[in-house]
């Protein structure tokens, strides 16, 4: 599933100027819904999420979703409430001690979104299987089941439908709350530190001015770059990646860890390692930049795990980052609401699967 996954997605553009296009097109929509707000403080949590979230739509479903549409807001509800509820208690209890599942709890809430959530799922790829032509695949979902189709005599094929409703609820949900969340953590930390906005707001005046911007551009603008890997370090929304499984039996520093244990690799551990970053608890964009002011890499920076488990969608998402955060930029600059100053800005992270920002507003001043 994760090989056909990533061929997919490469076929319908990820990584390459088809997805491109997709990206910075829904730029220019969240624009407008940032300007109609004429520099009047708002919540970005709606629109950020709708935003990202017709970025993957579009490869799934092979169209996008006008941000009042109410079947869509419905979707991005249910996937917000379950990555907020996964973190509860109730929902870790139930992780570790399934027998408990009868008593009452977020993970009643949890299996209830998810069963609308594959229904909504189910109906969408009976649909598309109505009008389904082999030799002209519109989206993600044309592809699994051209796929299913061709190996429908195999007993082990793993094209099935619940794979699909997986798949695409797997997509969905990684495509949508990771990206969006740590958008939302580069405006807050962009009102935090103006002084790092106002470097930002310099090297894309010098670069790009008011011309079209486009994902090369990231090569001459080096400490843009740097920003965004130093927000997605700081912001540090998977602490806990997700879980993974040994395949076999290993031997690590001495421990032999068995074949089958669960494991949960702390992403925040190397993130805000001390060994490997000057100053791990504070928002440091020199982090990832040389005495000379060009990026440097550093192999502590892993937001998107490592080895043959990294995030499927690293590529998708580091493209998305740069457009999304880069286009805001140049048209805004982002300020705290009336009678709120930068040093009120809370940091703290909210509870949930992923830690995005405690709830805030935020004023989008036209930069022209």
């Amino acid at each position: 599933m994760r090989r056909f996954t990533l061929t997919t997605l490469r076929d319908f553009g990820m990584g390459r100027r088809t997805i491109e296009d997709k990206i910075l097109e829904e730029c220019d929509y969240l624009i407008k819904d940032f300007e109609s707000h004429k520099g009047s403080p708002f919540d970005t949590l709606k629109m950020m999420n709708a935003a990202v979230s017709n970025v993957i739509v579009s490869i799934i479903l092979g169209h996008r979703f006008d941000y009042e549409d109410p079947k869509f807001l419905r979707l991005i509800h249910l996937i917000n409430e379950n990555v907020r509820l996964s973190g509860s208690p109730t929902v870790m209890l139930f992780n570790m001690f399934p027998a408990l599942g009868f008593l009452p709890g977020n993970h009643k809430t949890v299996f209830s979104n998810l069963e609308e959530l594959y229904s909504f799922i189910q109906q969408t790829f009976i649909k598309y299987l109505k009008q389904l032509d082999p030799n002209d695949q519109r989206s993600f979902i044309d592809a699994f089941l051209v796929r299913q189709l061709e190996e429908k005599s195999n007993p082990n094929s793993y094209f099935k439908n619940e794979n699909l409703q997986s798949l695409v609820s797997n997509l969905f949900t990684a495509g949508m709350e990771t990206t969006s969340t740590t958008l939302r953590w580069g405006l807050l930390l962009m009102m935090k530190y103006p002084a790092v906005q106002k470097k930002v707001h310099e090297e894309i005046e010098r670069v790009i001015g008011s011309a079209r911007l486009r994902y090369e551009h990231r090569k001459q603008m080096p400490y843009t770059d740097a920003v965004i890997h130093e927000i997605q370090r700081f912001a540090n929304i998977l602490p806990m990646n997700l879980p993974h499984e040994t395949t076999e039996d290993v031997r690590l520093n001495g421990y032999v860890i068995p074949k089958g244990t669960y494991i949960i690799p702390l992403l925040a551990s190397v993130l805000y390692d001390k060994t490997q970053w000057e100053k791990p608890g504070e928002f440091y964009p020199q982090h990832f930049l040389s005495t000379d002011g060009k990026f440097v890499k550093n192999e502590a920076f892993m937001p998107f795990s490592a080895g043959r488990r990294i995030c499927a969608g690293e590529t998708l998402a580091k493209m998305e980052l740069f457009l999304f955060f880069t286009s805001l930029l140049q048209r805004f600059t982002f300020q705290p609401p009336p009678g709120v100053t930068s040093a009120d800005l809370d940091l703290t992270p909210a509870v949930g699967f992923t830690t995005p920002p405690i709830p805030h507003k935020i004023c989008a001043v036209p930069c022209r």
